[in-house]
C-alpha cells in the first residue's frame, strides 16, 4: 500500500472522528484551542492506537473483531446520541460546555476508532509500512477533528439546544449507519 492509499485510509477512518468532533464543538459555548486540542488528541491518539493493535492481532482474532465491532460502534454511539437529545430536550439553566471529561471522550474515542481495529488487522497481510500507516491515521485523526470542532463551535453559539439535539441525532445516524455498514445492509 502506497503513501497516497495510506493518506486516504486515513482520511476516511477520520470521518467517524471528524463527525463526532463536530457535534462537540456544537456543545461549546466558547471554542477553547485547549479543549480542542483534548479531543484532537483524544481522537487522534485512538485511531493510531487500534490499528496497532490490530495489526498486532493479526488473523488469529479477524472473525470474531469484524463481527462485533459495528455493534460496539452502534451500541456507544447511540447511548452518546440519546443522552445528548436527552440533555437538549430539559429545560434548565445549566450551561452546556461541550465537555472533555475523562468517561465521555474514552467512550467517543473507542466507537469511533473500533473500526480502526479491524482496518489494523488487514495490516497484517498486506505490504505497507505499518509505522507510517499508524502515525498518518493518528496526526490526520488529530487534525480533522480539531476542524471538526472548529467548524461544529461556529453553528453551535446560536443554536445551542437545537445543535446539541442534531449532534445527538447525527451520532445516532452515525451509529447505524456503521451498524449497517458491518451487516452488508449498504456498502
Amino acid at each position: 500500500m502506497g503513501f497516497i492509499s495510506i493518506v486516504l485510509l486515513a482520511v476516511g477512518l477520520a470521518m467517524d472522528a471528524f463527525a463526532v468532533s463536530i457535534c462537540k464543538g456544537l456543545a461549546m459555548n466558547k471554542l477553547s484551542i485547549k479543549n480542542a486540542a483534548i479531543i484532537g488528541l483524544w481522537f487522534g491518539g485512538f485511531q493510531a492506537l487500534m490499528p496497532a493493535i490490530g495489526y498486532f492481532l493479526g488473523s488469529t482474532f479477524e472473525d470474531k473483531i469484524t463481527a462485533i465491532d459495528h455493534w460496539v460502534g452502534f451500541v456507544l454511539l447511540a447511548l452518546i446520541g440519546v443522552n445528548m437529545i436527552r440533555e437538549a430536550l430539559v429545560k434548565d439553566d445549566e450551561e452546556t460546555t461541550g465537555t472533555v471529561g475523562i468517561k465521555e471522550m474514552f467512550v467517543l474515542a473507542v466507537a469511533t476508532s473500533i473500526d480502526a481495529l479491524a482496518v489494523g488487522i488487514t495490516f497484517a497481510f498486506v505490504e505497507m509500512n505499518v509505522p507510517l500507516a499508524i502515525i498518518l491515521i493518528g496526526v490526520i485523526t488529530f487534525a480533522i477533528s480539531m476542524l471538526g470542532v472548529k467548524i461544529g463551535n461556529l453553528f453551535g453559539t446560536k443554536y445551542k439546544s437545537k445543535a446539541e439535539f442534531a449532534g445527538g441525532v447525527i451520532l445516532i445516524f452515525l451509529g447505524l449507519k456503521i451498524l449497517l455498514e458491518g451487516i452488508g445492509v449498504i456498502g
